[in-house]
């Protein structure tokens, strides 16, 4: 029965989260002058690694574009993402929320009995898709983790 439990436990998301986060701590804890990141590039193999290649350029809130391969931006992300598992996600204003609700009681009883049913499923996929992205998330800080090591000279450093 161990081993059964030990394989189940492998495709927690309480475990794909702690893997995450753990990661990112080591990550964190490594990292000592993280503006040694900016204008270092990540290599298209170490994102492949990783699970993601990130589109070359994209635009930030203020209007000016930023690369999403240099490790500064992937190590505020992961920071960030961090941030928003262990203390909440900031909730929608009032207003919007009010809308959302409104269009969603637009359906009638037949609409609410299948989207009932259909919950099961959703959940499900959602659990599925969110597993997949901790584990790509995970291993991009890992691979962020390993390049700074190499890049400040310390490549066995840890291991």
């Amino acid at each position: 029965m161990q081993i059964c439990d030990s394989y189940s436990q492998k495709y927690s998301l309480f475990n794909a989260m702690n893997r995450f986060i753990g990661a990112v701590n080591n990550m964190d804890q490594t990292v000592m002058v993280p503006s040694l990141l900016r204008d270092v590039p990540l290599l298209l193999g170490e994102l492949d690694a990783a699970g993601a290649v990130c589109p070359e350029r994209e635009a930030a809130p203020g209007g000016a574009y930023f690369s999403r391969r240099d490790m500064y931006s992937h190590y505020v992300l992961l920071k960030s993402i961090r941030n928003d598992i262990e203390w909440g996600v900031v909730q929608q204003a009032a207003g919007e929320e009010a809308a959302r609700k409104k269009d969603k009681l637009g359906g009638g009883p037949a609409e609410e009995a299948e989207a009932e049913e259909d919950l099961e499923q959703q959940f499900h996929y959602h659990l599925s898709g969110l597993h997949t992205v901790l584990s790509k998330l995970t291993r991009k800080a890992n691979v962020l983790t390993n390049r700074y090591k190499q890049e400040i000279g310390f490549g066995s450093w840890g291991q």
